[in-house]
Parts: C-alpha cells; sequence; structure tokens
C-alpha cells in the first residue's frame, strides 16, 4: 500500500511538473506574437524564424552540454556512457535496456530536465525582441547557441543548482522562478548585444530628438501578453517542484493567485502612469506592464499575500515606464522594452524578495544580483564583439532600409500588402 502511495505521488509530480513545462514552453508563442506585433511589418518574417529557432537550439544545446553545466546530471548521455556501450550497436542496446528497465534511472529526472530547458529558451527570447529589425540572423543564432550551452547553464549552476562561483564562494541568494536567474539574465544577454549592435537606423535624430517606430500589429502584440501571462502560471507555479501533499496544493494556488494580482497591478499602475505622461491611454506601455508585474513577482510568489504581490506588480509597473523612457534618453533601442521588463524590473523583483521572505537577506540578494549580471554582460560583450569581428552582426543600410525579411529569410509576412 505505502509503495502504491509513493508511486501515486511520483506520477502526480512528474505530470504536474510536465504540464507546467508545457506551459512555459507555450511563452515561446507569446514571445514571438508580442515581438512580432511589435515590429514594423518589414521585419516580421525574421522576428518569427528568430523565436521558432531559438527555442530548437536551446533545447538541443541544453540537451547537450546545458543540463550538464548546470545541475552535473547528465541524465541523457552520462547514464548510456557508463553503460559500457563502445560500438554504433552498443550504445543502440544500452538505450533499449535503458527503455526497457523497471527502473530506467538515466530518464528518471526526464520531468525536470524538460521543466528546466523551457526556462532557458524563456531567457534566450527576451534576447530576440531587444535586437530586433537590424541584427543579422545567423549570428544571433550563433549568439543563441553559446547563450543557452553555456553562459546561462553556468549562472543557473551557481543558483539554482548549488555550484560555487568559481570554487570561490556559494551564493546566499533567494529567486524562487527566476526573476534574476532567467529574465535579469536575458536583459543582461540582451543589454550587451544593444550596446554592440547600436540603435536602428532613425530612431534617434542628430540634434537628440527621439523618433517613435510603432510595431504594426498591436493585436498580435495584446495576443502575446495574454499567452505569456497564461504561461507564466506554469513558469511559477511549476517551482513549486511538487503537488503531493495538501500544503504544496496550497503553495501552488497562492502561487498562482499571487502571480495574476502581481500582472493586475502593473498593468493597471503603468496605463494610469502613462496616462498622465502622455495625456493618453498607452497600450504598448500597458502590456509592458502587465509582464513587469510577472516578472517582479517571479523572485517570490509563494510568501508574499495577495495585496502585497498586486503592490509588487504595480511598483513593477510603474518602474518599467520610466525604465524605457530613459534607456530612450540614452539612446539605448530596445524595439519592444525587453531590456526594461526583464532587466530593471527583474532587478526590483530580485530586492522584493526581502519583503515577504525572512530568510533572505539583502547582501545575498544583492551579492547574486551582481554576479549574475556580471556574468552574463561580461561573456555575452565578448560573444558579440567576437561574432562582429567574424561573421558581423548587423545588416546593411539598405537592407535594414528594406527590411531584414527579404534580405535575411527571402520572403514576407504580409506580401499582399506591399503593393509589388
Amino acid at each position: 500500500m505505502e509503495n502504491s502511495v509513493l508511486e501515486l505521488q511520483y506520477a502526480m509530480d512528474t505530470f504536474y511538473f510536465l504540464v507546467c513545462g508545457a506551459l512555459v514552453m507555450w511563452m515561446a508563442a507569446g514571445f514571438a506574437m508580442l515581438e512580432a506585433g511589435l515590429v514594423r511589418s518589414k521585419n516580421t518574417t525574421e522576428i518569427l524564424t528568430k523565436n521558432v529557432a531559438l527555442f530548437a537550439i536551446a533545447c538541443t544545446m541544453y540537451l547537450v552540454c546545458g543540463y550538464e553545466l548546470m545541475y552535473g546530471g547528465g541524465y541523457f548521455l552520462q547514464g548510456i556512457v557508463t553503460d559500457g556501450a563502445e560500438s554504433m550497436e552498443g550504445l543502440k542496446d544500452a538505450v533499449l535496456a535503458e527503455f526497457a528497465g523497471e527502473d530506467a534511472n538515466a530518464y528518471s529526472n526526464a520531468s525536470d530536465f524538460f521543466f528546466q530547458v523551457v526556462f532557458v529558451a524563456t531567457a534566450m527570447s527576451i534576447v530576440s525582441g531587444a535586437v530586433a529589425e537590424r541584427m543579422k540572423l545567423w549570428a544571433f543564432l550563433a549568439f543563441a547557441v553559446v547563450m543557452t550551452g553555456l553562459i546561462y547553464p553556468i549562472e543557473g549552476g551557481w543558483t539554482w543548482g548549488g555550484n560555487s562561483v568559481f570554487g570561490l564562494f556559494e551564493l546566499s541568494y533567494s529567486d524562487y522562478a527566476g526573476s534574476g536567474i532567467v529574465h535579469m539574465a536575458g536583459a543582461a544577454a540582451a543589454l550587451a548585444g544593444v550596446l554592440v549592435l547600436g540603435p536602428r537606423a532613425g530612431k534617434y535624430g542628430k540634434n537628440g530628438e527621439i523618433n517613435a517606430i510603432p510595431g504594426a500589429n498591436l493585436p498580435l502584440a495584446a495576443l502575446g501578453t495574454f499567452i505569456l501571462w497564461m504561461g507564466w502560471f506554469g513558469f511559477n507555479g511549476g517551482s513549486t517542484l511538487s503537488l503531493d501533499s495538501v500544503s504544496a496544493a496550497n503553495e501552488v494556488a497562492v502561487v498562482f493567485l499571487n502571480t495574476n494580482a502581481a500582472a493586475s497591478g502593473g498593468l493597471i499602475a503603468a496605463l494610469i502612469v502613462a496616462r498622465f505622461m502622455f495625456g493618453k491611454a498607452d497600450l504598448t506601455m500597458a502590456l509592458n506592464g502587465a509582464l513587469a508585474g510577472l516578472v517582479a513577482i517571479t523572485a517570490e510568489p509563494a510568501d508574499p499575500t495577495p495585496l502585497l504581490a498586486t503592490i509588487i506588480g504595480m511598483i513593477g509597473g510603474v518602474i518599467v515606464v520610466f525604465s524605457i523612457i530613459a534607456l530612450d534618453k540614452l539612446k539605448i533601442d530596445d524595439p519592444v522594452g525587453a531590456i526594461s521588463v526583464h532587466g530593471v524590473v527583474g532587478i526590483w523583483g530580485v530586492l522584493a524578495v526581502l519583503l515577504s521572505d525572512s530568510d533572505a537577506t539583502f547582501v545575498g540578494q544583492v551579492v547574486g544580483m551582481l554576479t549574475i549580471f556580471v556574468w552574463v554582460f561580461a561573456t555575452s560583450f565578448v560573444v558579440w564583439l567576437a561574432l562582429k569581428a567574424i561573421m558581423g552582426i548587423r545588416v546593411s543600410e539598405e537592407e535594414e532600409f528594406d527590411g531584414v525579411d527579404i534580405s535575411e529569410c527571402g520572403m514576407e509576412a504580409y506580401p499582399e500588402f506591399t503593393g509589388k
């Protein structure tokens, strides 16, 4: 009887993990739709190509080496190799034996791998929007290989993996679902890329004026935001890691409640701030406000009261509006506001943990946050510079003017509207 109960608990946990992972995977569609809506129509095909390709690259690189670097598990390669397979036939026999065995130890953490790999893709998706409309497709994909196979897994190993930082010290850092580990890390890589890449042509005038470059499809951007909002329940809810007791079930419910509350608070706050600053209800600011609320609560969605979660989200919504304006004044061109949403608000999310988690410390949060940022930004900056020297990372002025859909993908997203 006891074994049956344990087996049922294991099955429930595994099923819950996989469903939450599938929800997080659906966030890839959200990023694709959001970014496609916020770029100009002539760049839509390329941004969609980047999003589907980066997801496939992230899944493959994390399988090949990322998971091993982050957790030292090697469940998908090490377990087979240590069985002594010395040839292709032996390897095949070993794989079949693993699948046929009742224990299948080499694959016992498959659900954990699946849940973790979609987080890697999320971090890389953040980079996609920030460098949109002027980056070469293959340079971006080359960076995705390094980011998902090396840069992210190493910092993930220092935090969630429990590894020491270069063997020097261990972080005392709390981040429930990744405001810093996933979102700020993605934004740090994006910031490095944007600084090396430079702004879009015509974005900033010679006299310091900032020229708005509106997106082509706001309904698509709104749909992307709702998809991300929905996927975030898996992002934060799955990070409880289990559903095998009353307390765990209650924690999941609280996480869902707080995640939704923070998103709502972020949207309302951003909409109000935009109304006071611009005199109009700015939809793009409202959408980024919802995402900012989600990022802000991600570091600790289980402990705050629903009211505190709403306030945390609202502060994130206020921050994102001012951050987007400030980065524009600094001539840091981010077409979708990804650096502000995931980076600046990610910092707030990490610090907001102190409001409800009595075990977290200010020093621990700051040191962890700085470690993540410095590592990801510095390594990404070096990789971007290397790619720039080796293959170039920016399309020509003529290609940028015509749109990267034609030069990079050879097709248009809306050919019937071009007038050709």
